[in-house]
């Protein structure tokens, strides 16, 4: 080979590197580095490209692999043949930049100012409802490099039914399922989907509702949103367990209720004794975040009281299908019978966070004021994924996949469980019968926002408590352990890395040794 050509085929080779997404395959990475050289202008309007033999050569690859590639990027308008001449770049390859004038650099507030010209906005002055200082479960950006994640926020890849879930996806992608999914329902929801929820989900709950009574959500999250949004201002006192659900608590915050604390036990919310109230928000299967469970009397006596007291509750029925023990407990809508409870679900929270797909189930007449917010806010959640889940529900995918996150998650409690009888004796727990958290209670000396700090430099993420309280106290000893985010064999290391962290801290504090066992 000649000097020129070593050349030309390292200039190739460079311009045309794969880039490293092992997700995809050969083709479609190819692909992706041809469209990057002509969109980033490093391949003109014009330009010759290797033939498919040499660039199958110099990137080593099949001569079909970039043939196929080739094809692909000429159906899509990138490139053209010509007869005995090659492959080039098309002229609507690159699109056309709009004109604009020249801008005068800006200037720096206090010169622009003695300019006369006007300063930026003040925007802290300009926004009227800011939670940038709520507290909430903030993570580290690189949270995923950590090597013991104990915290919420993404699927577990041991469990995600990847096939299951593509088989519904290319389904829905069916040139026979478009209609059910292309045009744009404005105010309503896939109805595939609303049936799903009627006929398969709500009565495993006990609940029973009527299509128009269920409105589809972008997450549970934003079913908050749309509820604070309608029902809340500065006059409503609004009732949240303490500590509690944050990401509710915040959302509610928007609209400025009166935010009362009710305290919780270890079954969760107590209902005796409730001051004077117009709405409580209650999460009665798997109580967040102490994990603690609403006897059915006490779901009876809290109708009784929002009946008598003239109050609404609002149950978001956060992990009521992981249950490991014992019978399911009804849901607090499946005992209303005046129609004074909003429930709160979702359908993609044991996949993934990031799916965001969540329902309210309401009387009809606050679904219709819920569905012009959402309209207004959304028009409406992805028709697609909603499309998708309907058939992910009526394969029997979804139960399949409730039963092995059921199991994984029981064997996780047992070894995290004895992790924290071996690393952390003197740290108080209770093994919930559902769910897929551990809520802790450390030594009355650890404040477990420092703990968390000091961990993170073991490579151990754990939830503190302060961001589940409305009113924490300090130090606040208590934590939560997420274990749908670890894998199994992490758990152990990442528990004794945690004691690690503790003796730090002790250290630090000139604490005594961690010695004894408590169980709550």
């Amino acid at each position: 080979m000649t000097p020129l050509h070593r050349t030309k085929d390292a200039q190739w080779e460079s311009l045309f590197a794969l880039p490293d997404k092992p997700a995809l395959p050969l083709q479609q990475r190819l692909r992706l580095s041809v469209v990057q050289a002509i969109l980033d202008g490093r391949l003109p309007v014009g330009a010759l490209l290797p033939s498919s033999r040499e660039l199958a050569q110099v990137l080593g690859l099949s001569r079909n692999t970039v043939t196929a590639a080739y094809q692909h990027l000429m159906d899509d308008g990138f490139i053209e043949s010509r007869p005995r001449s090659g492959v080039f770049v098309t002229n609507q390859a690159h699109a056309v930049p709009a004109r604009h004038s020249p801008v005068a650099a800006p200037q720096p507030p206090n010169l622009a100012n003695a300019a006369g010209i006007n300063a930026q906005p003040d925007w802290s002055a300009r926004v009227l409802r800011s939670l940038t200082d709520q507290r909430t479960l903030a993570k580290p950006d690189q949270w995923r490099r950590y090597a013991y994640p104990f915290v919420y926020g993404t699927y577990d890849p041991q469990l995600f039914p990847s096939e299951a879930f593509r088989e519904c996806c290319v389904h829905s992608l069916a040139r026979a399922h478009l209609p059910h999914w292309t045009p744009d329902f404005e105010l309503g929801d896939v109805p595939e989907l609303i049936e799903q929820i009627r006929l398969r989900l709500l009565p495993k709950r006990g609940v029973f509702a009527l299509p128009e009574e269920i409105l589809i959500t972008v997450g549970a999250q934003h079913a908050y949103y749309l509820l604070a949004e309608a029902l809340f201002d500065a006059s409503q006192r609004v009732g949240l367990e303490e500590p509690g659900h944050p990401h509710a608590r915040n959302s509610f915050a928007l609209r400025q209720p009166q935010c009362v604390p009710l305290p919780v036990d270890d079954q969760g919310l107590v209902v005796e004794h409730l001051p004077s109230l117009d709405y409580v928000f209650v999460t009665p299967s798997h109580q967040s975040p102490t994990t603690g469970t609403l006897g059915l009397e006490r779901r009876r006596r809290l109708l009784q009281q929002a009946e008598s007291q003239n109050f609404v509750v609002i149950e978001d029925d956060y992990e009521a299908e992981n249950l490991y023990e014992g019978d399911p407990m009804p849901a607090l809508k499946s005992l209303d019978k005046v129609g004074r409870v909003i429930y709160v679900g979702s359908v993609s929270k044991s996949l993934s966070p990031s799916l965001r797909l969540g329902y309210i189930v309401a009387p009809r007449a606050l679904i219709a004021e819920l569905r012009g917010l959402r309209h207004a806010m959304v028009r409406h959640p992805s028709a697609f994924l909603q499309h998708a889940f309907a058939l992910f529900l009526s394969l029997g995918h979804h139960d399949a996949h409730a039963r092995r996150v059921n199991q994984a998650m029981q064997e996780r409690m047992a070894l995290v469980a004895r992790a924290l009888r071996s690393h952390l004796p003197d740290f108080e727990f209770t093994l919930p019968s559902g769910g897929a958290s551990v809520w802790v209670r450390a030594p009355a000396w650890v404040d477990s926002a420092e703990l968390a700090l000091i961990a993170r430099n073991h490579g151990v993420l754990i939830e503190a408590g302060e961001a589940f309280f409305m009113h924490p106290p300090y130090p606040c000893s208590y934590f939560r352990l997420r274990l749908s985010s670890i894998a199994a064999e992490q758990i152990g290391p990442g528990i004794k890395a945690l004691g690690l962290a503790v003796d730090e801290l002790a250290r630090a504090r000139g604490a005594p040794r961690r010695v004894g066992l408590r169980l709550a």
